[in-house]
């Protein structure tokens, strides 16, 4: 089972349990194991700097020097579960269990502990407009504005279980259980509740061109042409879990 997928110089990097890491150099045609260090299971993964970066179990933090194809372990501040990671600003920043926060100013060689205000597991982060998003448990959404150093929490419009959130045209746009989906205008300081066709767990999200498609359980896809205000459902051609969505742009 795959749980997490990242795009960019041309290569498309999923990873996911027993420390599962494939890659596509072909658009997705095809895909082929990369090396991996760890057996734990990896969650999340993304690029920056010519650099893809992994994060999992037991605070594992993987990182690719050579476009995905090898991974090697790097310095992790944590030995508890990570769930997502993002690039934003020369800075990877992860999160995961407790709430717990951890950071990285050095390509991802090393991290580093973040001032967390939650105790809430944390499931998704996204970057846009010099602001880093988190969002998890119990409908929770953190926010930074000091490139990740430290965050604060703020109101949610939802008590559901955020799975992710992701940046466009602007707009943070999260999704979450029972459907429900959420959207900030205003950098992350206010949420309202999107308009939602479904009543099923939607477990990720994405943005392209002009675009939001979220995917989730039961092979539900979702997406929204209106800046993420309301949803449609898509035709989707599986049944199973969709647990990540990302864009080639």
């Amino acid at each position: 089972r795959l749980r997490g997928v990242a795009f960019d110089n041309d290569t498309f990097v999923a990873v996911g349990i027993s420390g599962t890491i494939v890659r596509s150099t072909d658009n997705g045609s095809s895909w082929d194991n990369a090396t991996s260090p760890t057996t734990n299971i990896l969650s999340g993964v993304s690029f920056g700097n010519d650099i893809f970066v992994a994060v999992g179990n037991s605070g594992n933090i993987l990182r690719s020097t050579d476009n995905g194809a090898s991974f090697d372990n790097a310095t992790s501040p944590t030995s508890k579960n990570l769930r997502e990671v993002t690039f934003g600003n020369e800075i990877f920043l992860g999160v995961g269990k407790d709430g717990n926060i951890v950071r990285s100013t050095d390509n991802g060689s090393s991290f580093d502990n973040a001032t967390s205000p939650t105790e809430n597991n944390l499931w998704g982060i996204e970057f846009g407009n010099d602001i880093f998003v988190g969002v998890g448990h119990s409908g929770n959404i953190v926010r930074s504005t000091d490139n990740g150093s430290s965050f604060d929490n703020v109101t949610s419009p939802t008590a559901n279980l955020l799975w992710g959130v992701t940046f466009g045209n602007d707009i943070f746009v999260a999704v979450a259980n029972s459907g429900n989906i959420v959207r900030s205008t205003d950098n992350g300081i206010t949420w309202d509740n999107a308009t939602s066709p479904t009543s099923k767990n939607l477990l990720g999200v994405t943005f392209d061109n002009d675009t939001f498609v979220a995917v989730g359980q039961s092979g539900n896809i979702v997406r929204s042409t209106d800046n993420g205000s309301s949803f449609d459902n898509a035709t989707s051609p599986t049944g199973n879990a969709l647990y990540g969505v990302t864009s080639t742009d």
